[in-house]
Formats: C-alpha cells, sequence, structure tokens
C-alpha cells in the first residue's frame, strides 16, 4: 500500500457499503438492508484513496463470538495490498477489544482463503462444515 492511501477505524457509510459489496463481486446489498445492519458493526475498517471509499471490512459479534465479514476493495484497486490491510487493521482491533476465549470466523470464498490463512484461519472441517440459509431471497 502506498501513501496515497489512508485507513479509518469505522463503519463504511451506506453508500460506499453497497457500491463496494456491487462492484467487488460480494452478494448486492439493498440501502434498507444496509442501514439495518450496518450500526451492529463492532469494528470497521474504511480504505480511502483521496476522498473515495476503494476498501472496507467488518466484524459483527456479541463479545464471544465475531464474524468477519464484507471485505471488499474496489476493483481498480486491488493488487495493491488493500485486502491485507484491512486484515490487519481488523484482527488488530478485535484483539484490542475480544476476550481471549473469543472465537473469530469467516466464511472465505475462493482464493480468499490465502489470504485470510495469513492472519491465522485455518479451514475448520472435517471436525465442522460451514453452512448458511438464505432468508427472504433466492441464492
Amino acid at each position: 500500500m502506498t501513501d496515497e492511501y489512508t485507513v479509518g477505524i469505522e463503519v463504511p457509510a451506506v453508500e460506499d457499503y453497497c457500491r463496494l459489496r456491487r462492484i467487488s463481486g460480494l452478494t448486492p446489498r439493498s440501502e434498507t438492508a444496509a442501514k439495518a445492519g450496518l450500526p451492529n458493526t463492532v469494528v470497521g475498517v474504511v480504505v480511502r484513496h483521496g476522498d473515495d471509499v476503494v476498501g472496507m471490512g467488518r466484524a459483527v459479534g456479541d463479545g464471544l463470538f465475531y464474524q468477519v465479514v464484507d471485505i471488499a476493495v474496489d476493483p481498480a484497486h486491488q493488487g495493491r495490498g488493500l485486502g491485507k490491510v484491512i486484515m490487519s487493521n481488523l484482527m488488530q482491533e478485535l484483539r484490542k477489544l475480544a476476550p481471549a476465549e473469543a472465537y473469530v470466523s469467516l466464511i472465505a470464498d475462493g482464493d480468499a482463503r490465502h489470504l485470510y490463512a495469513q492472519y491465522g484461519f485455518a479451514p475448520t472441517a472435517p471436525a465442522s462444515i460451514g453452512m448458511a440459509q438464505w432468508i427472504g431471497i433466492a441464492p
């Protein structure tokens, strides 16, 4: 990452959140859903290029369990280490606030597992397997 980027520990704005999810290939979310979900962010990381938000990541949780979600980088800014910057800052902040026995999980899509492995995440299979369900929309 170069000096042209700045990192903030903050929750992304609804508009930036929806845009980054859409352009980075994550499942799009409505503004209504974003407005409901974003206030539940425990730790948020935003990367800016000038005034533009070009990367984000969040963690949600209850003090014992945390889920890393919404790691997204604008395709025009990918390949510059921004995913690593987001994860590094996110995990640093989680370690400050989470108790020692906190369980942190995530769902790694495709090759993203290699990024997450750099921060101590490991597959849980075969001992356990991730499961999911969409409510109200078709996958």
